[in-house]
């Protein structure tokens, strides 16, 4: 029987769509709800294309009050009943309550090779250090921002000249190649890191 997977989204959704698409055939589990913070995000345009049920919680009526936009987010993922809780660029910090409930089955991808480089501007701030590599990781979502247990970076070179932007789409690559072999592990009740360069 196949794990039931939500994935949260702010955006145009391209790590949405890696995971989505990768949940066919024999994998372990399958997409029940794609949702998002913003009502207009693209993404959800695209997951309802592909059969996706789709919902949207309006951060913005909730304003100072984190607590309650996670108790109607609640509502819609209550519903859908996931396993697993994936976010692919969703732009909101969860509070630690919220993340307590889903403890062990929430995952999130971070454009950096974490450690290093928490929260903002990662590609920027590798190239301000003159790192010679760059990544992204999957990890297991804590109260912690970006912190949590790894279970895959994908590595990739900083080339001369680069800017955060060239930085930014050579990374961005690599994440839809990382997230959908990490979630297909980690469904598979294996949480051993995954590993691409």
């Amino acid at each position: 029987m196949s794990l039931r997977v939500a994935i949260l989204i702010s955006g145009g959704g391209s790590n949405m769509l890696a995971l989505v698409r990768s949940m066919t055939g024999d994998h372990p589990a399958r997409p029940v709800l794609v949702a998002s913070n913003d009502p207009g995000a693209a993404g959800l345009a695209r997951a309802a294309e592909l059969g996706v049920p789709t919902a949207a919680v309006d951060h913005r009526p909730f304003r100072g009050d984190r607590a309650a936009f996670e108790a109607a987010l609640s509502e819609k993922l209550d519903a859908a009943r996931p396993d697993i809780l994936c976010l692919a660029g969703f732009m909101r910090i969860l509070t630690p309550g919220f993340v307590a409930g889903w403890e062990g089955r929430m995952l999130n991808i971070h454009p950096s090779l974490l450690p290093l480089y928490p929260g903002l501007d990662t590609h920027a701030r590798a190239l301000a250090a003159g790192d010679t590599e760059a990544g992204c990781t999957v990890h297991e979502v804590t109260a912690a921002l970006d912190d949590g247990p790894l279970l895959g970076q994908a590595r990739v070179p900083v080339v001369p000249d680069d800017t955060p932007a060239d930085l930014a789409a050579r990374v961005l690559t690599m994440e839809h190649r990382l997230y959908p072999a990490v979630l297909r592990r980690f469904a598979s009740g294996d949480r051993s890191p995954v590993h691409l360069s």
